[in-house]
């Protein structure tokens, strides 16, 4: 293996991290032993609800040691459970029907909680609101007041 970290992304329900793929394979090929990851992942999920998507970012060191940063759950798996449906709309635009509803008080909400990842802790609430509006705009769920 190079001498230099390697970076590896998934995205595992929380408490649900085994061996298998795609946890196994992604960590095998980069010499890590699959079920150190898995034990401390479920751990450090264990507050989460069982199978809430959490991103992680694994760092591999050339010594075959790893680090990992939790990310929050991805903002349209939160949009789609405050509006209460199994996926968003298949087509969006004008004149297509939109296939759910999320007050601002639920984007606020999903705001404050992403706010606490490293990447967002910096920018204003109200950018962090902007663009999940954005995004149930674009998975046809509407935001009213």
């Amino acid at each position: 293996m190079s001498a230099k970290n390697h970076l590896i992304k998934l995205i595992v329900g929380a408490g649900q991290a085994a061996p298998a793929p795609p946890v196994g394979p992604a960590l095998g090929s980069k010499g890590v032993k699959a079920i150190d990851f898995c034990k401390e992942f479920n751990a450090r999920t264990a507050s989460y609800q069982p199978g809430v998507p959490i991103p992680a970012i694994i760092t591999v060191k050339p010594d075959r040691s790893f680090s990992f940063e939790l990310k929050s759950p991805p903002t349209g798996y939160l949009l789609l459970r405050a509006a209460g449906i199994p996926k968003g709309a298949p087509k969006v635009g004008p004149g297509q029907p939109k296939v759910g509803t999320v007050s601002l008080k639920h984007v606020y909400e999903i705001a404050t909680i992403k706010k606490t990842d490293q990447r967002h802790e910096k920018a204003e609430l109200k950018g962090i609101v902007k663009s999940i509006i954005s995004t149930a705009k674009s998975m046809g769920i509407d935001v009213v007041k």
